[in-house]
C-alpha cells in the first residue's frame, strides 16, 4: 500500500478471544501481509469485569502498562489517561497483547484499551447520542436500558479521546467497526471535525437477517429463497418482515451505511447487507472472507491425532471406533445441530450394514469454561462426558435440551456414538483424566475424519474448514460464506472441480424445486415443510460422506495434498492482499477533507 495506515479495531473481544471476531483479529496479526501493510494496530473495547489481577485484564498474553484500578502507570501516557479519565468519568486499562503462530512463528504485539463505562460521565455521552439521533436517525432513548447497547454508545467518547492521547487520531488512521458494537464509535469518528479518520463497518453477519432466520421455523429454507425473490421485486426486509428497530441492534447495523466502506466475510452477507435498505444497493461493500491456515501435515501425523481420538473413544466407551466424527462450535440455534443428528442416522444404518462403527465427538457449549476441577468431579462422580447432570457445573439450560437429543440417538443408534463434550478446550487438564495426556486442541481438526457444520446462518464458519488443510472432509451447507471462498479456491487449485470436491461437501437445505412461487406462499413455509427438505438432504450427505471417506492410505494422502492446496488459496496471506488491502488502499486515496455534518445530512437525504 502506498500509505501505511492505522487500523483501529473496535470490539467485544478486545481482550480476549471468545469467538469469530478474535478468531479474525489472531489470523491479523499473525498474517506477515497484515504486518507489512499495517502500521500500527489498536484493539478497544469495553472493561467487562475489575476482578482479578492486574494480570487478567488484558488476558493471558497481555501486558498491562497503565491500569487506573492497579496504580499502574508505566507509560508516558499516564497524566493524559487520567485526565480522559476525570472528564468522561471512566476507568482506563493500556498495554499490549501478544499473538503468535506456534506453527510459522509469526508474532505481534498491537496495543489494546480497555474502557471502564459503567460509571461514566452522562455529558458526552448524551452529546453523542443527540448527534447519533440528527444525523444517523438512531433514537437511544430506545434502547439504553439495554446495556449491551448503552455499553458501546458510552465507549466511543472516551475511545476517540484516549485515541488522540496517543497519537492515533490521523488522516490515515481506520476505525474498523467490528459488527454493532463498533458502530458508535464509528459514529463519533464520522462526527468528529478535528480528524478526517476513515470508517469501515466490518460485517462479521447481519444482525438483524441472523434474528429472523433463528426466529423463523422455516429458517434458511425459507430466509435464502425469500432474499432471492425480493431483489427481483425491489424489495427490502421491512417490507417484507416489517419493521426491525424494535431490535436494538438493526439501526446501528443500518447506521453502517454512512462508513467508507464495507468488509462483508461473505457473498451472502453482502446480500444481507443489500437486503437492509435501497440506499445499500450503492454503497462500497466488499467481500473479505475469513482467513484459514495452510499447515503441511503427513498421513502418519494425521493418523496420530486420529488414533488419540480413536483411544478417546476406547477410555470412554470400551471399543475403538473405525472413523471420527467431529462437530467444534457454539451452541447456538444457528448451527444447526440437529442436523448433524439426521445425517448420522443414515450413517448409523450404513455402518452397521459394513460392519463398522465411528464416535462423534460435539464440542458445544452455551457458557464458559468449566474449571479443571469440577471437570474432574464430574468425572469421577457421573462418568462424564459420557454422562451429563443438569445444572452448573455440568448442563446449562440448552446443553440439557441438546444432551437429551443426544441421549435419544445413541439409544437408538447401534454403530454411531455421540459423546458430547460442553467443554471450552480440549485437553487432559480440561476434559478429564480419560483424556490422552498428549492430546491437544489441533487434533481434533488434524485427526478427524469428517467435519460436521450444517448452519442454518454462517456468516463464515472458519471452524468448518480448520480440518481441510489436514485432509478432513468438510461438510457445511450453501449458505455459509466459506462456500464461496471454497469454490474459488478450488478453481485455483489446478486439479479438475471434482477432485476439488473430495474435501468438500456443500449440503443445500434451500433447494424446495419451486414449490412456493410467491414471497407469501415462502414466508409460510414451517417446521413441517423445512423437515422434508432435511430428511431428504441429510441422506444425500451421508450417501456422499460414505462415498468421500478414503478407503486406503494413498486416498488419505491424496486428500491432504488437495486439502493443503485449497487451504493455500484460503490462508490469512491471501485474504489481505487479494480482498482487504485493494478496499484499504481505495479509502485511504478517495478524498482528505473533513467531513461536516452537512454532507452527512446530505447523504441521509438521498
Amino acid at each position: 500500500m502506498g500509505t501505511r495506515p492505522i487500523l483501529v479495531h473496535v470490539t467485544h473481544e478486545a481482550a480476549n478471544k471468545m469467538g469469530g471476531i478474535g478468531a479474525v483479529l489472531e489470523g491479523f496479526f499473525t498474517c506477515q501481509s497484515y504486518l507489512d501493510a499495517v502500521e500500527r494496530s489498536i484493539i478497544i473495547g469495553p472493561l467487562f469485569t475489575t476482578e482479578g489481577s492486574v494480570l487478567d485484564r488484558l488476558g493471558p498474553t497481555g501486558e498491562v502498562l497503565y491500569s487506573s484500578f492497579d496504580g499502574l502507570t508505566q507509560t508516558g501516557y499516564a497524566s493524559a489517561f487520567s485526565r480522559i479519565e476525570s472528564f468522561y468519568g471512566v476507568g482506563i486499562i493500556y498495554g499490549r497483547r501478544t499473538f503468535v503462530d506456534s506453527q510459522t512463528g509469526i508474532k505481534s504485539s498491537p496495543e489494546a484499551v480497555l474502557i471502564d463505562v459503567r460509571k461514566a460521565d452522562p455529558g458526552p455521552v448524551n452529546e453523542l447520542k443527540a448527534k447519533m439521533f440528527e444525523e444517523f436517525d438512531i433514537e437511544s432513548d430506545l434502547y439504553e436500558h439495554l446495556w449491551d447497547f448503552e455499553q458501546y454508545v458510552r465507549l466511543a467518547p472516551a475511545a476517540l479521546a484516549v485515541l488522540k492521547v496517543i497519537g492515533a487520531a490521523t488522516d490515515k488512521t481506520v476505525v474498523v467497526a467490528h459488527e454493532y458494537m463498533g458502530m458508535p464509535a464509528a459514529m463519533a469518528a464520522i462526527l468528529d471535525q478535528t480528524c478526517n479518520y476513515k470508517t469501515v463497518f466490518y460485517a462479521h453477519e447481519v444482525a438483524t437477517m441472523r434474528k429472523i432466520v433463528e426466529d423463523h421455523p422455516g429458517h434458511d429454507t425459507m430466509f435464502y429463497n425469500v432474499i432471492k425473490k425480493a431483489h427481483q421485486q425491489k424489495l427490502y426486509v421491512e417490507d417484507v418482515f416489517g419493521p426491525q428497530d424494535r431490535y436494538f441492534k438493526h439501526p446501528l447495523v443500518d447506521a453502517s451505511k454512512h462508513c467508507d466502506a464495507i468488509f462483508a466475510v461473505g457473498g451472502l452477507i453482502a446480500d444481507e447487507l443489500r437486503f437492509l435498505a435501497p440506499e445499500f444497493e450503492s454503497e462500497n461493500i466488499s467481500v473479505v472472507y475469513n482467513g484459514i491456515h495452510a499447515y503441511k501435515t503427513t498421513v502418519e501425523e494425521k493418523l496420530n491425532s486420529k488414533r488419540k481420538l480413536q483411544q478417546y473413544c476406547f477410555n470412554l466407551l470400551g471399543h475403538t471406533p473405525d472413523f471420527v466424527f467431529t462437530h467444534v462450535t457454539r451452541l447456538v440455534r444457528s448451527k444447526g445441530l440437529w442436523r448433524d443428528l439426521r445425517v448420522l442416522e443414515h450413517l448409523d444404518d450404513a455402518f452397521t450394514r459394513e460392519g463398522k462403527t465411528a464416535v462423534m465427538y460435539m464440542l458445544t457449549t452455551e457458557v464458559c469454561q468449566r474449571r479443571s476441577c469440577d471437570v474432574f468431579e464430574m468425572e469421577a462422580r457421573y462418568d462424564w462426558p459420557v454422562a451429563h447432570r443438569e445444572g452448573w457445573p455440568d448442563l446449562s439450560g440448552g446443553e440439557a435440551t441438546f444432551y437429551t437429543a443426544i441421549q435419544e440417538f445413541n439409544a437408538k443408534s447401534t454403530s454411531v456414538k455421540i459423546i458430547f463434550i460442553n467443554q471450552f478446550g480440549f485437553s487432559r487438564k480440561l476434559c478429564g483424566s480419560r483424556m490422552p495426556e498428549d492430546m491437544e486442541i489441533i487434533d481434533i481438526h488434524r485427526g478427524t475424519d469428517v467435519e460436521l457444520g450444517q448452519s442454518i446462518y454462517e456468516p463464515f464458519g472458519i471452524a468448518l474448514v480448520e480440518p481441510l488443510t489436514f485432509g478432513g472432509l468438510c461438510v457445511f451447507t450453501n449458505v455459509s460464506g466459506c462456500a464461496g471462498f471454497v469454490r474459488d479456491a478450488i478453481v485455483g487449485t489446478n486439479p479438475s472441480p471434482k477432485d476439488g470436491t473430495r474435501n468438500i461437501i456443500i449440503a443445500d437445505y434451500t433447494s424446495i424445486d419451486g414449490l412456493f412461487p410467491e414471497i407469501k406462499d415462502l414466508l409460510a413455509i414451517n417446521r413441517a415443510a423445512r423437515d422434508r427438505v432435511e430428511v431428504a438432504e441429510s441422506r444425500e450427505v451421508a450417501d456422499e460422506i460414505l462415498m468421500l471417506l478414503p478407503k486406503s492410505n494413498s486416498e488419505l494422502a491424496a486428500m491432504i495434498e488437495n486439502g493443503r492446496r485449497i487451504a493455500q488459496n484460503m490462508s490469512w496471506d491471501v485474504v489481505i492482499n487479494d480482498y482487504l488491502l485493494p478496499t484499504l488502499e481505495k479509502i485511504l486515496h478517495t478524498g482528505t477533507t473533513v467531513r461536516s455534518t452537512t454532507k452527512i445530512s446530505a447523504n441521509m437525504q438521498r
